[in-house]
């Protein structure tokens, strides 16, 4: 396998690859020399222009729904082969006080961001254990670590998916099965325009408003979280297992 390409012959899935992050997780991947399956919840322009420029497949599929998932990774078992590399990417989220949440939006943005994912793992799963090993990295979020002020819902589920990740670590790394997480920091992408709708500023304003918090002086980039995520895929190294990487300027750091 070439060093410079040390995905070369692997199967990788990456959900919510429409845009922002998942995008640039499946250029990076398709960089290292994976076939990517590119799966977001509807089918879109960008999802198949990505898939055009990337010579990969567009899957789309709803992740809240178990029967949706099982028959997306089937056809990307059927098309490309078993899935090696799962990046869950999917994300849902709104901003708003607890007191005012509506609990619709709470459970769509619970079963989206954990629920999804716990079926995807489900799905992908046999494929690895066929093939003897796997790399499953999941894409929480600074605020699971931190929690959020009127983020309740999406703080309270990428905290969930943290102990996912450190419960399925220690459960599947016997297996040679590697799962880690990523915990980016405010990252430029299109979901800070929530952000700022909430806020009632503009996109420009919030990103400076984030900076000022970050001890590297500005947010972060899509492609810098792409690496963390390279690395985690990486099979290459299988020692890190049920591993959070805080990815975010220093904003969250260890304290004496």
């Amino acid at each position: 396998m070439a060093t410079d390409q040390p995905l070369l012959g692997r199967i990788a899935l990456v959900t919510g690859a429409a845009q922002g992050m998942g995008a640039a997780h499946a250029r990076r991947l398709t960089r290292d020399g994976a076939r990517v399956a590119l799966n977001d919840r509807e089918p879109s322009r960008a999802l198949t222009d990505l898939a055009a420029e990337l010579g990969a497949i567009a899957v789309p599929a709803d992740v809240c729904d178990r029967d949706a998932v099982t028959a997306m990774v089937d056809e990307v078992s059927t098309r490309l082969g078993d899935v090696d590399v799962l990046v869950a990417n999917h994300a849902h989220m709104a901003m708003g006080p607890l007191v005012d949440e509506d609990l619709d939006l709470w459970w769509k943005t619970v079963d989206t961001n954990l629920g999804g994912t716990f079926w995807l793992v489900q799905a992908v799963l046999p494929g690895m254990r066929r093939r003897g090993a796997g790399r499953i990295v999941v894409v929480s979020s600074e605020w699971g670590v931190t929690g959020w002020p009127e983020a309740t819902a999406y703080a309270a589920s990428k905290a969930g998916l943290i102990s996912m990740v450190k419960t399925l670590g220690r459960e599947l790394a016997p297996e040679g099965i590697i799962v880690n997480a990523v915990a980016p920091g405010v990252t430029d992408t299109p979901q800070l325009d929530v952000d700022a709708r909430a806020a009632g500023i503009t996109l420009a304003a919030m990103h400076a408003q984030y900076a000022e918090q970050i001890p590297l002086g500005r947010i972060g980039r899509a492609d810098e979280l792409a690496a963390v995520v390279s690395l985690l895929a990486d099979f290459r190294m299988s020692a890190m297992v049920g591993q959070v990487v805080q990815a975010n300027g220093g904003s969250t750091r260890t304290r004496a």
